[in-house]
């Protein structure tokens, strides 16, 4: 499959930079844009944008702008960048119909994970059935997940919840969202079975079950150590 295409569109050529950078050792094609009005001749130009990366603050059309101007006509997937933690202009984002919402200054690392994650949501991923991190593997094909490639005997939502974790690398993540995802809202119990599952999931993984972090208060966090 042709690589994906992802607009950048930021004023700082040193920002666009470091995104395009990461975005393309994940075999991203990677367009840019210095200004909204830029960034519009852009996707009128290439019709075929999986999604775009937007700053807020921009001279001649603003990132505003530009998503109100490419609602009209499209849904493709956008991600918002802001130096302001306004949640004003958070829900304003989400109103205008952003995907996502990242604050500056961010890591790179969880913008590519989230990109990923917004691609697989939206069926345009280019990955295959396999992916893996950390010596954690996936076949989803095959519904079998390894470690160090030995075969790990997981039950339906042991599978379905690793793969969550490794599709999501690096990304806090609420009881509730992995409730949510994984059991697909079709449990009306406590979000304490996420615990119970987890627990039973490190226990599968060995050594490598110190990926999965517990973020105090909230949840957990796949983090795999190459």
């Amino acid at each position: 499959m042709d690589s994906l295409k992802i607009l950048v569109v930021d004023d700082e050529s040193r920002m666009r930079k470091l995104v395009k950078d990461f975005l393309s050792k994940k075999n991203f094609q990677v367009l840019e844009a210095g200004d909204g009005e830029e960034a519009m001749d852009v996707f009128y130009k290439e019709k075929d944008i999986a999604l775009i990366i937007l700053d807020v603050m921009m001279p001649k059309m603003d990132g505003w702008e530009v998503c109100r101007e490419v609602r009209k006509n499209s849904k493709v997937p956008i991600i918002m960048l802001t130096a302001r933690g306004d949640e004003r202009d958070e829900l304003l984002g989400f109103e205008l119909g952003v995907d996502e919402y990242i604050s500056k200054p961010f890591s790179p690392k969880i913008l590519v994970a989230r990109v990923e994650a917004i691609l697989r949501r939206s069926g345009q991923s280019s990955q295959e059935d396999v992916i893996s991190a950390g010596g954690i593997t996936i076949d989803k094909a095959a519904h079998q997940a390894s470690v160090d490639g030995k075969v790990m005997e997981l039950s339906y939502k042991e599978f379905e919840l690793l793969t969550y974790f490794l599709e999501n690398e690096g990304i806090a993540l609420s009881r509730e969202k992995i409730l949510n995802s994984v059991w697909n809202y079709d449990y009306f119990g406590d979000a304490r079975t996420i615990d119970t599952h987890v627990k039973k999931l490190r226990s599968k993984m060995g050594e490598k079950g110190d990926y999965i972090k517990t973020v105090w208060g909230m949840g957990y966090k796949f983090e795999a150590t190459e």
